[in-house]
């Protein structure tokens, strides 16, 4: 086993573990007390956490002013990787325009960032995301690595890795169906077996103009305009994407009515330029948090 820890005051803007990863952005990490999603007000607690990537274990927790971290190589590199770690969040607060609900949830959850999930299981799990609660989800995924994934030993347990796209294209329709998938079932059994055909992948997608991405993403069975804005959000580096979920509907209705366009390229345009823009993705994370809290 290896170990160490990263000063959370090293980091511009701090960091919050929980609401990190606890906030409906990812749904690859886990809690050792097996409480994941348990409460939606997700800050500050020291809980242990873990993820499984690229065949490595890591387990981290927030502790008196560290990240510690207990893994199966050196873990420092991925925990910046995941987690954002070396994006100047205070830069980031500043340089949204001045708006009181933003404010507010940049308050409330300060240290938040936004992660940085390998694109396949990202994919996977916001096309089970819809009309799906965050639990649901999480239960969701927690099935697949369990059913489809590579088991890996590390300090007497056994953790699973989530499922290859070759892996997933093995299951069955009733397989699928059988982890509660739904109709999602065919979508993501379609979509694991076009990126192991090698027919699309994430490289179909990186660099392209945000708009131009959005629509790439959208090759994938199962995906439209708001799971391609996740996708990009939360995996791809696109961090002025502004996904119009229910949440960020709402906050559109009651705060925004003037960004409300009529379609959802149009209103996502005028969302992305009230939350400033280039780092607009940061200001929807933290105010779909403040809001589902």
């Amino acid at each position: 086993m290896e170990t160490g820890s990263i000063p959370v005051a090293s980091l511009p803007g701090g960091f919050d573990l929980q609401s990190t990863v606890e906030s409906g952005q990812s749904y690859l990490w886990r809690r050792e007390d097996g409480k994941m999603y348990e409460t939606t007000h997700a800050y500050g607690e020291s809980a242990w956490y873990y993820t499984v990537v690229e065949e490595e274990v890591v387990r981290a927790r927030q502790r008196d002013g560290q990240i510690e971290w207990q893994a199966t190589t050196d873990a420092e590199p991925l925990l910046f990787d995941l987690l954002r770690l070396d994006d100047d969040l205070d830069a980031i607060v500043e340089s949204t325009p001045d708006d009181p609900l933003v404010e507010s949830a940049y308050e409330e959850y300060r240290g938040m960032r936004i992660v940085r999930d390998p694109f396949f299981p990202c994919l996977i799990s916001f096309i089970c995301s819809a009309q799906m609660r965050v639990g649901r989800i999480y239960g969701m995924q927690t099935a697949l690595a369990r059913e489809f994934g590579d088991e890996i030993e590390f300090d007497g347990r056994i953790y699973h890795q989530f499922p290859t796209p070759e892996q997933l294209a093995t299951a069955t329709e009733d397989d699928l169906r059988g982890l509660n998938l739904g109709y999602r079932a065919p979508y993501v059994r379609k979509t694991a077996e076009l990126i192991a055909s090698g027919a699309a992948s994430a490289e179909d997608v990186r660099g392209k103009e945000y708009e131009d991405a959005r629509d790439a993403v959208q090759v994938f069975v199962g995906v439209g305009d708001k799971v391609a804005d996740c996708v990009l959000l939360f995996s791809l580096d696109y961090l002025e994407a502004v996904p119009l979920d229910t949440w960020i509907q709402s906050a559109i209705e009651e705060h925004y009515p003037h960004c409300e366009r009529g379609s959802y390229a149009k209103t996502s345009r005028a969302i992305r330029e009230q939350f400033g823009g280039e780092y607009a993705g940061y200001a929807q994370t933290y105010v779909f948090h403040h809001l589902r809290s």
